[in-house]
């Protein structure tokens, strides 16, 4: 991992992280009990599919910016072993301003169409969940996504060497 070592960055690697886990603990839970509610007692857990759609939105939102902080996207490397340690550290500050400012505008779009969502006052159909706030969560997680993409390019840490392709190394991801 070449992320930075900033306090700011490790407090959000915790929180992001906690909040991850906790979304995930729900998500079995809910989906075990509803396993169990569903075929043993023939009484699923009313709106589990629901909650279960909107647990996983927050979990994939939440994960986001911990997976571009960590430098986890799946990558076209092909390129690097070919350039010289600076050309390598000028594209990846190219890629982060270029995905920074993309990953913005689609924060953007997102923060507007959460602002219509809450304006109609959308709801799950079984439960009635409001759904606006959770897409306002969407155009958050995606925001601090851009910004972890800016500040990578200005602040880009230890540059990384290129790592030769080893089939036979198994991938701790």
């Amino acid at each position: 991992m070449s992320s930075q070592g900033s306090d700011g960055g490790a407090w959000l690697d915790r929180v992001l992280g906690a909040a991850a886990a906790v979304l995930l603990l729900g998500l079995m839970l809910i989906t075990t009990a509803d396993v169990i509610g569903r075929y043993i007692f023939n009484w699923p857990l009313r709106g589990a599919f629901e909650i279960t759609e909107l647990l996983m939105l927050a979990l994939v939102f939440a994960g986001l910016p911990l997976v571009s902080r960590a430098d986890e996207h799946v990558t076209l490397d092909f390129i690097d072993a070919a350039l010289g340690e600076r050309s390598r550290g000028l594209l990846r500050c190219f890629v982060d301003i270029v995905c920074g400012l993309i990953i913005l505008g689609l924060a953007w779009r997102v923060f507007i169409k959460a602002g219509k969502i809450a304006g109609y006052g959308d709801t799950t159909d079984v439960l009635r969940i409001p759904v606006g706030p959770f897409v306002y969560f969407m155009a958050l997680m995606v925001a601090i996504t851009a910004i972890v993409h800016l500040i990578k390019a200005v602040l880009p840490g230890v540059p990384d060497k290129p790592k030769a392709f080893d089939p036979d190394k198994v991938s701790p991801t």
